[in-house]
């Protein structure tokens, strides 16, 4: 039988990184003895509903895309594993402007490294999120630093690391949401009022390194959650040092909560406005988040996990 790939493809992503190499990555493919089937993408949802509708055809799908473009392959991947009862792996080209996802697992920037990387691979199964019925592959967050995060430049990202949080955090301090909440980490709770909030399975978040300690020992398929909260503190000078400990892997400032936890329930006084995968996730009042273990196998050369 002919092994296929279904290929999606974002051509908004990466501006003409994809475009310039799209002939040279289908001769890889094409060389290792695949048909390739290309499809441009429209829209996330429309990512989604191609691999749904088609993936179970083809022996495996690949996407090149940012971020974004892997949220939406990887929420149809999961789907059509569970109405089909069929597992597709997952080839990665990561071509978006921030491509956390990628740098976590080294999966080269260079498209034509990817793809190769893709052939000689193998799957390897990692963890999925869910929030509510919503997927994510790396994050799921709320509060002051998920809009600072995209909005902040990358060359100040690469300058200052946290840095650069810290300057656009304690500039909106006033005016940043706090949030009354009670969270349920598997059987550990959690209350308080919070400015920021991350569910995560990743060791780069906004395009920097992860904020929770020990990042370079995650393992992308343990069935865990790295979960960090930030308490409201009472001015822009304790958000400083709140963000120093950060940086210096202190665990004991009573402002920062660190947990690992594969189910976590959500119950806030006032709705909360989520990201997942740097989009839009959904507003809940009371949300849970499960960790869907080793949901999703996806093509690596190197054992990172």
């Amino acid at each position: 039988m002919n092994k296929k790939i279904l290929f999606l493809v974002n051509p908004k992503a990466g501006k003409t990184v994809i475009k310039g190499n799209l002939l040279e990555i289908i001769r890889i493919f094409s060389d290792d003895g695949y048909l390739v089937d290309v499809y441009p993408t429209k829209n996330s949802e429309d990512t989604t509903r191609m691999v749904v509708e088609r993936g179970a055809h083809y022996t495996m799908i690949v996407c090149a895309g940012g971020d974004g473009t892997l949220d939406s392959t990887v929420a149809g991947v999961v789907a059509l594993e569970r109405q089909l009862k069929k597992r597709v792996p997952l080839g990665y080209i990561p071509c978006g402007s921030t491509n956390d996802y990628g740098r976590s697992l080294r999966i080269s920037r260079n498209p034509l490294a990817a793809a190769k990387a893709i052939v000689k691979g193998k799957p390897c199964c990692v963890d999925v999120g869910q929030l509510e019925k919503k997927h994510f592959i790396y994050v799921a967050a709320f509060g002051v630093l998920t809009e600072v995060s995209y909005s902040t430049s990358q060359n100040l990202k690469n300058t200052l690391g946290y840095g650069a949080y810290v300057l656009e955090a304690a500039k909106n301090l006033a005016n940043t949401k706090t949030y009354r909440m009670n969270l349920t980490l598997d059987r550990d709770t959690i209350t308080g009022e919070f400015i920021y909030g991350q569910i995560t399975n990743s060791r780069s978040v906004g395009g920097i390194r992860n904020i929770a300690p020990n990042t370079k020992k995650m393992q992308f398929s343990d069935g865990k959650f790295e979960v960090a909260l930030i308490r409201r503190p009472e001015n822009p000078q304790r958000l400083t040092q709140i963000i120093s400990s950060i940086l210096t892997g202190n665990m004991d400032d009573p402002y920062v909560v660190y947990r690992m936890a594969s189910r976590v329930t959500v119950r806030s006084d006032s709705p909360v406005a989520w990201t997942t995968d740097g989009e839009y996730g959904g507003t809940y009042k009371n949300c849970r988040i499960l960790n869907l273990h080793k949901a999703l196998p996806i093509m690596l050369d190197v054992k990172h996990i």
